[in-house]
């Protein structure tokens, strides 16, 4: 039943979106019973959508099993993405620095509450994919917060602050208090408030309007980020970062440098 307000045709691609968005976590093939569960339509709804889909390239469909996956056209979109962005280009400036620091290095972006992470050491290198995070319990989050376009910061948009570890900020007040003094710092910590025993120093990329791109982040543990030594892990993350807005940014988008 279409929603009050919303044309049909919108509606239709947001539900064709909900189905692509339940292939996120890179898991195995889906049936139509598994896309109708994920994104709470009728079973008869995900096959309708799942089949124009088969039809565009974006889905397949095992004609064994009837189960679907990703599509050719999906493939093509995502590489061109990449490339539009210039990641191909970041690997050996994000090798250099998982190098000097001993420690896992990884490029995100913000999608919606979460970061998702594109190139580094938590990308999945037998099937590509990465970590996807809510932007409250990670120092990459904090980042893509703190130095987030105007509209794009509201805490009260994320939703709830849901916790995953004990450590995790759940008060949105707590939580601006946390970007505010990210802003200042210039980097952001996350101390075992996504995973237990895991530390991560994340710094912005930033655009001439000093708006993030990206978020770049160095993790490890708290017996190799030390407090002691957190100001060295920033001064080469920040080295790092403003090496990829060179190699990300377009001439006239990067920031303005003092000689």
């Amino acid at each position: 039943m279409e929603k009050s307000g919303v044309p049909s045709g919108t509606q239709a691609v947001q539900r064709a979106m909900s189905v692509l968005a339940c292939f996120r976590d890179g898991g195995p093939t889906l049936s139509a019973s598994d896309l109708a569960r994920r994104t709470r339509l009728s079973t008869s709804t995900a096959h309708r959508l799942a089949r124009a889909l088969v039809s565009t390239g974006f889905l397949e469909q095992d004609a064994r099993t009837s189960r679907y996956r990703l599509g050719p056209s999906m493939t093509e979109l995502g590489r061109l993405s990449f490339h539009q962005r210039g990641l191909h280009r970041v690997a050996p400036e994000l090798g250099q620095l998982a190098h000097a620091t001993s420690a896992t290095v990884d490029l995100a972006i913000r999608n919606g509450p979460h970061a998702v992470i594109l190139i580094g050491g938590s990308v999945d290198p037998d099937d590509g994919t990465g970590l996807r995070r809510p932007l409250h319990s990670t120092a990459l989050g904090k980042v893509l917060l703190a130095w987030a376009p105007p509209g794009e910061d509201d805490v009260a948009a994320l939703g709830p602050l849901r916790p995953q570890t004990e450590r995790t900020i759940v008060d949105p007040e707590e939580l601006r208090a946390e970007i505010e003094r990210v802003r200042k710092a210039g980097y952001a910590l996350n101390d075992g408030e996504s995973s237990h025993g895991i530390r991560t120093l994340a710094v912005p990329v930033l655009d001439r309007a000093e708006q993030v791109r990206y978020a770049l982040a160095v993790r490890s543990t708290p017996e190799v980020i030390t407090d002691t030594r957190i100001g060295w892990f920033a001064m080469h993350a920040r080295a790092c970062a403003r090496a990829l807005e060179v190699l990300l940014l377009p001439p006239e988008e990067r920031r303005i440098t003092d000689f």
